[in-house]
């Protein structure tokens, strides 16, 4: 297949469970040698997109096409250059860390060097250890690294700093930086808003099964008005908005309540999502 054909082509991709549409009409495009976040509302349907997009699922209506392969028919040809980390692990429960990631390793033609990744990843002072011991963040740098083990061309991660401590969540988004700049295609999931922010080329945001907006986050936060973001010391009975520092004062002064700080900035990708979607992205 020619290089000139998206990483992921999505086309009119319906999926349903029962009576519930858990994907509804869905089209969407994800480029080769990018960070592509998808976004949405726990229940929104990105997982089973995703899903679908890795072969795990066959599509009910429409098209799916990763690499420009069907992830399904051309399965035996497309798992190898593909490369998914699971949110659940995906390691055995008493497997030790080192252990898992080298039999990941052997089941690939070229895979990269396990001491080399592990350390890279801050796995060496946890090779020893069952994966039921490891913490969270611990399972989702195996996870990451079991991904990645075997050269793919394109990598699917979900919440992939899940769990991590700063040190860990920064080396991750080098990592995943680095895999771009090689020309490996990031698919990546993530409640961490900021994330997707700091990460993504590409964002598309996905509600009720639905593609809602799609955009670099530049674009999607690009507006023509500034966010003005109020911190009180009490609970305010109504949303008040206002331009002017000066009215925010008089208000204040009229109502007598403290403003503990008043701050000026652009939208953030949180303020885009919340508005299309209504809903935080982690409760839904």
């Amino acid at each position: 297949m020619s290089d000139a054909s998206p990483a992921v082509a999505v086309d009119g991709l319906v999926m349903r469970y029962g009576d519930k549409v858990a994907v509804d009409g869905l089209s969407l495009v994800v480029e080769r040698a990018t960070i592509t976040a998808v976004l949405g509302p726990n229940g929104a349907g990105k997982t089973t997109t995703l899903e679908t997009c890795e072969g795990y699922r066959r599509p009910q209506t429409g098209a799916v096409r990763v690499l420009g392969l069907d992830p399904v028919r051309d399965r035996r040809e497309l798992l190898p250059r593909i490369g998914v980390m699971l949110q659940g692990g995906g390691a055995w429960s008493g497997v030790r860390a080192m252990e898992m990631l080298d039999h990941v390793a052997r089941l690939h033609a070229h895979p990269l060097d396990t001491g080399e990744l592990a350390e890279r990843l801050g796995l060496g002072e946890c090779g020893k250890t069952p994966y039921r011991r490891l913490s969270g963040g611990q399972q989702q740098r195996l996870g990451l690294a079991m991904a990645l083990v075997g050269r793919p061309e394109i990598v699917f991660v979900d919440e992939p700093t899940a769990g991590m401590d700063p040190q860990a969540r920064r080396t991750t988004w080098e990592l995943l930086r680095e895999l771009r700049e090689d020309g490996v295609t990031v698919v990546l999931t993530t409640h961490y808003l900021d994330e997707a922010e700091q990460l993504a080329d590409q964002v598309h945001i996905i509600d009720r099964g639905r593609l809602i907006a799609s955009g670099t986050p530049e674009e999607l936060t690009r507006g023509s008005s500034a966010t003005v973001r109020l911190v009180v010391d009490q609970e305010l009975p109504g949303a008040t908005e206002a331009a002017l520092r000066a009215a925010i004062d008089r208000w204040s002064a009229d109502h007598h309540i403290g403003v503990r700080s008043i701050s000026f900035g652009s939208r953030t990708l949180e303020d885009v999502f919340l508005e299309l979607t209504g809903r935080d992205i982690e409760h839904g």
